[in-house]
């Protein structure tokens, strides 16, 4: 089984972020990249927001959204610069905030630097209050999420990129730098029945955070990915202790892949930096840990 990062420090997510990550910046956050590109994992996440209400932050519910998100295509970038291996996963791009073509500059640039190590992940967003800011479109966010993900599909790896939709056209026009990979992998976000299906439809995998074996095993039960190679990258909905009880975490991981993850994130116990490392590198050393 690959298994993925999904970074600490970038993002706060009450109730669930450790308390070292406070005060934990850049240098954390390389120092695991590292390490993650050492041991062979997949990938490395960093998620996106602009501007949040206080109030995201206020509530300790479980899965509350937090406000401290930092910017992925900076940190990418960074990360990009301290290792060579692993991949760079946007995990997620809020498409309603951006041109295709802006992205297609942006994380087209950071596949070159990179050498080709770009992820695309999106989604189509919930934050209305963000929406609003931004001067966003709310109301038809997913129509104009699936036409951007077909426009990034034109876009992605072209010098002189064509497309004609009802939201976006472009054509004659030079996007240079572009994408390193004649085909950028595109990750859908998302929970609901329609980020399965525009998945599935639009993209090259599913993204559906954290689920156990028998909620993925269902939501995937008609699912039939349009893309050759689809990846279902699950994390885990219970944090895993490898170091402690390493036979615990094989069976979670080994029954996320029997259900159909292709790559799994777990979510980790730890408190601290060496600790989280402690816990990548018992990660590694599972029977079910397949090197990227």
């Amino acid at each position: 089984m690959r298994m993925g990062i999904s970074t600490p420090v970038v993002l706060d997510i009450p109730g669930r972020s450790a308390a070292w990550e406070q005060t934990a910046g850049i240098e954390e956050i390389a120092r695991i990249a590292e390490v993650g590109d050492r041991l062979g994992f997949d990938h490395l996440t960093c998620s996106e927001h602009v501007a949040l209400g206080e109030h995201s932050a206020s509530t300790m519910l479980k899965g509350g959204r937090g406000t401290r998100y930092w910017d992925p295509l900076a940190t990418l970038s960074y990360v990009a610069a301290r290792t060579t291996r692993i991949r760079l996963c946007t995990s997620v791009i809020v498409l309603g905030y951006h041109h295709p073509l802006a992205l297609a500059k942006r994380y087209g640039t950071l596949d070159r630097i990179s050498g080709g190590r770009v992820v695309l992940g999106v989604g189509v967003g919930t934050a209305r209050e963000e929406f609003e800011l931004l001067g966003a479109s709310f109301t038809d966010r997913g129509r104009r999420a699936d036409e951007s993900i077909a426009a990034l599909r034109a876009a992605l790896g072209q010098r002189m990129p064509e497309f004609e939709g009802k939201y976006f056209q472009f054509a004659d026009l030079v996007v240079d730098p572009y994408a390193m990979q004649d085909r950028m992998p595109i990750w859908v976000g998302g929970v609901s029945d329609a980020a399965l299906r525009r998945a599935t439809r639009f993209g090259d995998g599913w993204i559906p955070a954290a689920v156990t074996a028998a909620q993925l095993r269902d939501r995937l039960r008609e699912c039939e990915p349009a893309a050759t190679e689809f990846d279902v990258v699950a994390g885990t909905a219970q944090e895993l202790d490898p170091s402690s009880s390493p036979q615990r975490a094989e069976e979670v991981i080994g029954e996320l892949g029997a259900a159909g993850a292709t790559i799994v994130q777990p979510r980790l116990r730890h408190r601290s930096l060496t600790e989280y490392l402690e816990q990548l590198d018992a990660l590694s050393r599972l029977e079910c840990f397949t090197p990227a």
